[in-house]
């Protein structure tokens, strides 16, 4: 299988191992839901599990994989806030959380990139 075949699998296995990590271990995604956000950090867990699993199923078909690796990449720039509510809070924790805390925050540019990356070279609606 080809390289531009492989990509958008394995962008969708990534989403879909991670929609199903906020419905396997929730409470890790509680943490970090931002508090400005309204109502229950559980429901924004569960929301953004659905809603990576449904990127996952649209990245990884062709018919919709351009569109969806758009969204993708929209999502992946609208989980930022928690991610940087991760480093602040974990700033007092060991050193190897508090750094795995940090690198997530630069790790955004390359995954907002790889989404872009699909969606120009994917198939689907334009």
């Amino acid at each position: 299988m080809p390289r531009s075949q492989r990509s958008p699998l394995l962008l969708a296995g990534l989403l879909a191992a991670a929609g199903v990590t906020h419905f396997v271990a929730p409470r890790q995604y509680d943490a970090i839901v931002p508090r400005a956000l309204p109502g229950t950090p559980r429901t924004w867990t569960y929301a953004s599990g659905v809603a990576e699993l449904a990127l996952a199923a649209g990245v990884a078909l062709p018919r919709t994989r351009r569109v969806a690796a758009l969204a993708t990449a929209g999502f992946f720039v609208g989980v930022f806030p928690a991610n940087v509510k991760m480093a602040v809070d974990w700033r007092n924790r060991p050193a190897p959380l508090r750094a795995g805390a940090i690198a997530r925050l630069p790790l955004q540019v390359p995954l907002v990139l790889w989404a872009r990356s699909v969606a120009k070279n994917g198939e689907g609606w334009s």
